[in-house]
């Protein structure tokens, strides 16, 4: 009966020293994660600020695809919230309470398998390589959760993996992002035409890219620096592409709304399309795809029986310019290839 007695006491005094343990333990916890993910800073702002992204990279929902989720009158921005319920994540609810150019700040409540309610951020930070994201949550905890919590080793060691997993995952998404793209044959069509500025040059198909870069910008900065108004977007006349001896001739254009006399001995010159027939095509996606776009152009042509005009430059324009489109899967290219005239019963 003693020994019994000493058990209980031993097992009491277990307790109470317990107890005072918890009871010294920091009433509230931190935990962050951070990793650079290879994509303009606002790509990936964009991806996270938005709830129905979250599916497909919360570490979370990833482990109970089952879970049942609803979204606020807003996913996105100040006031954009969701909540979940479901075996495995349990019951809760995220709100967006701030957002930032460079930040997100929000709000996790849980309800079940406790009631919590936790501060969560974001900071996207530009780096040389792309975008420096830290994801972080900072909150408190009552007696219950302290002592669950140091049997469980702390909230570092318990939700710190998930977010390496959760920002890994992002960094999947968001690059999975930026290599959308989609080619949309328009059929045929008219161009207008109209007078053009522009530079010309000859190189190696492989070479074709960086010789772009390098002539666009001289085309636009001669209009602008002359107060020349363009009349649209940019393009490329492409006069021949000779992939058997690795040869392509080309003008990087601006068009313009009249005849311009430019200066004598300058590399920039006036050109002028008259209309014609074409086969449009839209690349909607970064530039890389392009030739997806000409093949399916190309395709198209085939199939209707139509009669390309080889003697004619096509044309590539630029609906909207990478500068101002940090991602790529949002930049617009129209192509036109010029064909014989088009029978009727096209």
């Amino acid at each position: 009966m003693k020994a019994l007695k000493y058990v209980f006491l031993l097992l009491l005094l277990l307790v109470v020293a317990g107890s005072i343990y918890i009871a010294t333990l920091e009433n509230s916890y931190s935990v962050e994660r951070t990793k650079v993910i290879q994509a303009p800073d606002v790509v990936v702002f964009n991806v996270v600020n938005e709830y129905k992204t979250w599916p497909s990279w919360s570490p979370w929902l990833g482990k109970d695809p089952e879970a049942k989720l609803t979204y606020g009158d807003k996913t996105s921005g100040v006031g954009a919230s969701y909540a979940w319920k479901g075996d495995i994540t349990g019951e809760g609810s995220m709100e967006t309470l701030s957002v930032q150019k460079d930040s997100i700040g929000q709000k996790i409540t849980f309800i079940t398998p406790w009631e919590s309610t936790s501060n969560v951020y974001w900071k996207f930070n530009k780096v040389d390589n792309g975008t420096e994201v830290t994801w972080g949550m900072k909150g408190d905890l009552d007696f219950m959760s302290k002592a669950y919590m140091a049997f469980m080793g702390g909230m570092d060691e318990q939700i710190g993996p998930d977010y390496e997993l959760g920002l890994s995952k992002l960094d999947s998404v968001v690059n999975a992002e930026m290599q959308k793209y989609s080619v949309s044959v328009k059929g045929t069509t008219t161009h207008g035409g109209g007078y053009y500025l522009y530079n010309t040059t000859s190189c190696k198909i492989e070479e074709l890219s960086e010789k772009k870069e390098m002539m666009m910008p001289k085309v636009a900065e001669y209009a602008k620096k002359n107060n020349i108004t363009m009349a649209g977007p940019p393009f490329t006349l492409y006069h021949k592409f000779d992939e058997e001896n690795d040869a392509v001739m080309f003008s990087c254009a601006v068009p313009v709304t009249e005849k311009v006399i430019t200066d004598k001995g300058s590399d920039i010159l006036t050109g002028m399309l008259k209309p014609f027939s074409a086969v449009k095509t839209v690349l909607k996606g970064d530039y890389k795809n392009s030739k997806k776009a000409w093949d399916a152009t190309y395709k198209y042509i085939t199939d209707k029986a139509l009669i390309p005009l080889e003697e004619w430059p096509s044309l590539e324009v630029y609906i909207n310019n990478p500068l101002n489109i940090p991602n790529p899967a949002d930049l617009v290219t129209e192509i036109f290839v010029p064909i014989k005239e088009v029978p009727e019963d096209i």
